[in-house]
């Protein structure tokens, strides 16, 4: 089975926009922005298809470590003003996701000056060119949110990204970035065509789901994911790992594994609109802030649905909620709407959600999460025998994480 590992990162892209407006007020399908205006520079510059893949990959990827960044900043860690940390983490998570082509400080230089003023103090040329077309679309786009700007407003901002050049803007950058700002590339970066322009611009790539690749964009996904909040700095890692691990215990085919240790690490990608204040609130929710909280899953399905070959996974994504009485959420789906693996993967996110330390519950060991996964199963919302699995798979690691599948 393949999987469009482009369609992908554009889901990670469009989750990564409500982190960057939270922290930066930048806006909608702002990372497929980005990408497309690389693209249309890197071709300029006589850029391959290969090396403006992997260009537009970064680009879209380049605020991947926001979350980490903002958790930081929140809870007095490696936080800075000039967002260092933030470059360094993430170019850190690309390295490891091993794109086969150059992506050497792509992004660890996205925030970079011409004049020397960035958080490294280099200067133009003395990182690579593709960091210097990041930048520019980057700072243009969060300056001016290309996708609604006015026709009429477009010279002033040629006009500033002159008066820029050789300071803020490396002149390389620049004189591409001027050639291609026109009317028509407003146009085509409005949010109603962003997608269809994306994928005019954006190289289709497909994976097979059984590559290493896909084990390794895991744990670039359940990083972005968890990171959100500091109570779940380990959920969607351990939940994908015990995900995993179940399928392990099942004499699942190896492709059968890899799907569900996907739809594991993507369960909770929704949950990255949620306000970190409600994730972390130590009282019991309002019921304001639970339909807050209930939306994650809808968000969550919203992302995966047009990625081709992703039907299953995401069903186990988004069903993590849902109950076999049909009491649960977002759509009260029953019991005969639930096949095994979403019933499973039910079982495991409640497992993992009762068993790590939470703002409204301190950690917990396997045989008190059992006993309330077990009342859930005798209150006919959790399959019994899927608990029982667990039970018994679970019990020598209790109070012991999962290691990765590179690992197991």
């Amino acid at each position: 089975m393949t999987i469009r590992m482009d369609s992908l990162i554009k889901a990670i892209t469009a989750a990564l926009d409500t982190v960057e407006k939270e922290l930066l007020g930048s806006s909608t399908n702002h990372g497929k922005r980005i990408a497309v205006l690389c693209a249309k520079m890197g071709k300029l510059l006589g850029k391959n298809t290969k090396e403006i893949t992997g260009l537009t990959n970064c680009a879209l990827l380049h605020d991947n470590a926001l979350t980490e960044y903002i958790l930081a900043a929140r809870t007095g860690g490696h936080y800075d003003s000039t967002m260092k940390k933030h470059c360094e983490y993430g170019q850190r998570n690309v390295d490891a996701l091993d794109f086969k082509t150059n992506i050497k400080d792509f992004i660890l230089y996205h925030h970079e000056r011409s004049d020397g003023k960035g958080p490294f103090g280099i200067h133009e040329g003395q990182g690579p060119v593709e960091a210097e077309l990041i930048a520019i679309a980057d700072s243009v786009d969060v300056a001016y949110h290309l996708q609604a700007l006015k026709p009429d407003k477009l010279n002033s901002v040629l006009q500033n990204i002159r008066e820029n050049t050789g300071k803020r803007y490396s002149r390389i950058a620049a004189n591409v970035m001027l050639e291609i700002l026109d009317p028509a590339a407003l146009e085509s970066l409005k949010d109603d065509v962003i997608n269809k322009t994306a994928e005019t611009f954006l190289t289709p790539w497909t994976v097979n789901i059984e590559d290493r690749l896909v084990l390794n964009f895991v744990s670039f996904i359940t990083r972005i994911i968890d990171y959100k909040s500091v109570f779940t700095k380990r959920h969607s890692t351990q939940i994908a790992n015990m995900s995993w691990f179940m399928s392990e215990y099942y004499n699942y085919s190896l492709e059968e594994k890899s799907k569900l240790y996907l739809a594991a690490a993507l369960h909770d990608i929704g949950k990255l609109e949620t306000p970190a204040e409600i994730l972390e609130k130590p009282g019991k929710l309002t019921d304001e802030e639970f339909l807050i909280i209930k939306k994650h899953v809808k968000k969550t399905r919203e992302l995966l649905n047009d990625i081709e070959g992703f039907d299953d996974i995401r069903e186990w994504a988004s069903n993590h909620h849902e109950k076999l009485n049909g009491k649960g959420y977002p759509f009260g789906k029953s019991a005969d709407e639930l096949d095994f693996n979403s019933r499973l993967m039910t079982c495991i996110d409640i497992y993992q959600a009762v068993s790590e330390k939470r703002p409204y519950h301190p950690v917990r060991n396997h045989e008190s999460t059992m006993q309330i996964l077990y009342k859930m199963a005798d209150n006919g919302e959790v399959d019994r025998n899927i608990a029982n699995d667990i039970a018994a798979a679970m019990a020598p690691y209790d109070g012991i994480e999962l290691p990765s599948p590179s690992l197991i």
